[in-house]
């Protein structure tokens, strides 16, 4: 039995309405806080305008040539790849609301597409327009959408029905979280949608822990010498959504990051060119250590930052020992010292006078000597 039409609630559809109206129609006089609407979906609209779009044009969904596919296939074979065993759990998910996943590179062309419902013809009918491996659902091509914005803003996104720019889109409600690689930037996005359908706000929450998940897979797969896994003490273990993971090559160089870690060490993470970061950069703690508490198989280090708070840390080998850390390497005696004050701050947890007082001198040089290690490590 075909799906009856679901309208939004009448206050919602009203709100929507007077926006449209106000601001993509120009009917009254309005003030941004005066609309109740999104801004990131008014900053959309005012784009989709200045750009000389009208919403009553029809939106043609182009068809895709095989060559298309081919090359979106091949460009994005390892976002796909992560995201494929997260998809098919969001479809067990949402099986039973009408939406649909559908995944996104970052120019907003569609590299991927979860399990379609059954609908009605006409639900099925625009759920194809959008569900299919190649065709572009960019803000150029569909106008506002959950795809456009969360690229555009890069955070996660809800729209319904009538927030969509165009009249041909308002058929839509979607859920959108940007995705973003090992090295920061972002590759893409995850959107869930649906035809006709009930608002279900909550499903931005949904596609936001998707969209960490895919991000986590792919600093798992990320090639590496050595991965930390981060935790703030007493924090739960193995968590998706709070669980930091860096990746170190084998001169102790950040290769790869999640958002989590990103968050958690307040730092960008650059992993390409001269502001790529090096480990000492993030912890007071020799990098020999981690490499060595890995091949010991030690299941979590408590490791002081630079900033003074203390983070969990669960090294795992990912490769060979760096150089530097082999048996046969004779290290230089600044770095020994250089170790042996870090382990005298580790030991007395961060507090650098009980530090100092161990080690017979004064605060003044601890910092001093640190600070030293910590450039040398750098210009390395």
């Amino acid at each position: 039995m075909p799906a009856p039409l679901v309208l939004p609630p009448p206050e919602r559809s009203l709100a929507i309405a007077e926006a449209r109206r106000e601001l993509i129609h120009g009917e009254g006089s309005h003030s941004r806080g005066s609309v109740r609407i999104e801004p990131w979906i008014v900053r959309s609209w005012e784009r989709c305008i200045e750009a000389g779009r009208q919403p009553q044009q029809r939106v043609e969904f182009e068809p895709v040539g095989r060559s298309a596919v081919r090359h979106v296939a091949e460009h994005n074979r390892k976002l796909v790849a992560a995201a494929r065993p997260v998809i098919e759990r969001l479809s067990r998910a949402i099986a039973d609301t009408q939406y649909f996943a559908v995944l996104t590179d970052a120019a907003g062309i569609v590299v991927d597409v979860g399990p379609l419902p059954n609908g009605t013809d006409a639900a099925s009918r625009h759920a194809r327009n959008i569900a299919r491996v190649g065709v572009d659902l960019s803000e150029r091509a569909i106008g506002t959408s959950a795809i456009s914005t969360a690229l555009t803003e890069q955070e996660s996104v809800w729209l319904h029905r009538g927030e969509h720019f165009f009249e041909d889109t308002s058929v839509y409600s979607c859920a959108g979280a940007p995705l973003f690689g090992p090295r920061g930037d972002c590759i893409g996005m995850l959107d869930l949608t649906g035809v006709h359908v009930v608002e279900r706000p909550e499903l931005r929450h949904l596609a936001t822990l998707s969209a960490r998940s895919i991000e986590n897979m792919l600093v798992l797969n990320e090639p590496c010498e050595l991965r930390l896994h981060l935790s703030w003490p007493g924090c739960p273990v193995g968590n998706d959504a709070t669980e930091g993971l860096v990746c170190i090559d084998a001169e102790g160089k950040v290769t790869g990051a999640n958002a989590a870690a990103r968050q958690m060490l307040h730092q960008p993470l650059a992993t390409r060119g001269p502001n790529t970061l090096h480990c000492n950069d993030l912890f007071a703690l020799p990098l020999e250590m981690l490499f060595d508490a890995a091949r010991r198989g030690e299941a979590v280090l408590e490791v002081p930052l630079w900033s003074g708070l203390r983070i969990e840390v669960r090294p795992r080998r990912g490769g060979k020992r760096p150089a530097s850390a082999a048996p046969e390497a004779r290290p230089l005696l600044r770095d020994v010292e250089t170790a042996l004050i870090r382990k005298a701050v580790t030991d007395a947890r961060g507090n650098v006078a009980e530090a100092a007082r161990t080690l017979g001198i004064s605060r003044a040089t601890v910092y001093r000597k640190l600070w030293r290690g910590r450039a040398a490590g750098s210009a390395d």
